[in-house]
């Protein structure tokens, strides 16, 4: 079945250029109605103008679908508000929210200014919980939303130089797990795409990478599939060259250790804790406390 969009509302912010604006122009041309947020910005924050967002619009209503430019910085949570309300006020919902926007300023841990890892997590993580914040009653009025965070595998698995943007696009993973979880009730279904593609984000790694492969639009349909009527819920989807993969966060059986030894004994037996047979992927946050109690009253008889 042909994944459609008609009648649905979108924002996706940081959609002036790349990713943002490969997901701007499919959702539209799939029948959204697209608000097109870009501050247009530098990489690292610096500098403004609605001109991208606007080329985007441009872009959808050649092509005959409808759109509208918003120049909000998702960390002004005031801002926000409005482009919401703007959007509800027009099309009359706000029914998909992709939380796209981000910056990068990239120095390893010892030479980074904690400024630059405080707006780093401030625009990617703060400015998802805006966005979302703003979108999110409504969603629970009419019992839809589809929600996506944009994480990356520098958050995932890290990579050397990005403590500040690992460390924001890994607190997002952890956003949408308990997003997921309340917004169930109401047919809110969140979830992470983990993207790989050639953006201005990722230029200076030009040589190291085989462009021709990594187009945003490879990208795009992992993010089509996440947003739509019959999407998942609660997915890490990684997405890049064509290719899709699943993470997932895991927890191993692991052992039980008691007594003034017990440090030695988790050293001794760390090949076991480690050990991945049996592992799971918890349904929330309890399920390691109840592994934990389960062997403790094993080892108590009961």
């Amino acid at each position: 079945m042909t994944i459609r969009f008609d009648g649905k509302v979108a924002i996706v912010t940081g959609a002036g250029g790349g990713l943002g604006r490969s997901h701007a122009l499919a959702l539209a041309a799939r029948g959204a109605k697209v608000v097109v947020n870009d501050l247009g910005v530098a990489r690292d924050g610096s500098g403004s103008s609605q001109s991208p967002a606007q080329a985007v619009v441009a872009e959808i209503e050649a092509a005959g679908g409808e759109a509208m430019a918003n120049g909000a910085s998702v960390t002004d949570v005031d801002a926000v508000k409005a482009m919401v309300a703007e959007a509800t006020a027009r099309w009359g919902s706000v029914d998909i929210l992709v939380n796209n926007a981000g910056v990068l300023r990239d120095k390893t841990f010892a030479k980074m200014e904690i400024e630059d890892f405080r707006f780093v997590v401030d625009v990617h993580l703060m400015g998802a919980v805006n966005c979302t914040k703003a979108v999110w009653d409504g969603m629970r009025e009419r019992n839809y939303g589809r929600i996506v965070m944009t994480t990356s595998s520098s958050g995932l698995y890290g990579n050397f130089g990005q403590s500040n943007y690992g460390a924001a696009k890994m607190a997002l993973v952890g956003f949408m797990q308990t997003l997921s979880i309340e917004g169930a009730k109401n047919d809110i279904r969140v979830n992470c795409l983990a993207p790989t593609a050639h953006t201005r984000m990722t230029e200076d790694l030009g040589a190291a990478l085989p462009l021709d492969h990594l187009g945003p639009e490879l990208v795009t349909p992992g993010l089509l599939y996440l947003v739509g009527q019959d999407a998942p819920t609660r997915c890490i989807l990684g997405a890049g060259a064509g290719g899709f993969e699943r993470a997932y966060v895991t927890l191993t059986q692991g052992i039980r250790v008691v007594g003034d030894d017990a440090p030695e004994q988790i050293a001794a037996r760390f090949a076991e804790i480690s050990d991945r047979a049996g592992e799971i992927v918890p349904e929330m946050g309890a399920a390691q406390g109840m592994i934990e109690l389960t062997k403790a009253q094993a080892a108590h008889g009961g």
